[in-house]
């Protein structure tokens, strides 16, 4: 899987997950700290990665714009330390690796995870 980090999620998130063998990406790595949101889509989309992020606003762009792809996974964590988020990311991964390839919106908070298909239907 292929992955690009929003600024609010940590490098070290983005270093271990390649350490565990993943194409992981983070925006500051190629000097993008301030790209708009529709446009850090865009070029998820077009590389065919997954965007992570604790910012809300990219599930709901996700969500009008009638897309299906890219996949988001939207952190709603009481914790952002780099062990924790993997903590809670890593069983997602194993257990949603086949939809995250379709389009979904996931939502990973500290005691479960919400999965929306996309394209969001109303």
């Amino acid at each position: 899987m292929k992955f690009l980090a929003d600024m609010g999620v940590s490098p070290l998130t983005v270093k271990a997950l390649s350490q565990q063998g993943y194409d992981a990406i983070h925006l500051s790595e190629e000097g993008l700290f301030y790209l708009p949101d529709s446009l850090i889509m865009s070029k998820a989309k077009d590389e065919g990665r997954i965007i992570l992020t604790f910012d809300l606003d990219f599930g709901e762009l996700l969500a009008f714009s009638g897309d299906s792809l890219p996949s988001v996974i939207i952190f709603r964590l009481e914790k952002a330390n780099p062990d924790y988020v993997l903590s809670k990311l890593n069983p997602v991964l194993q257990e949603c690796q086949n939809i995250l390839e379709n389009g979904v919106i996931i939502t990973i908070k500290d005691r479960n995870y919400r999965i929306r298909y996309l394209p969001v239907k109303n």
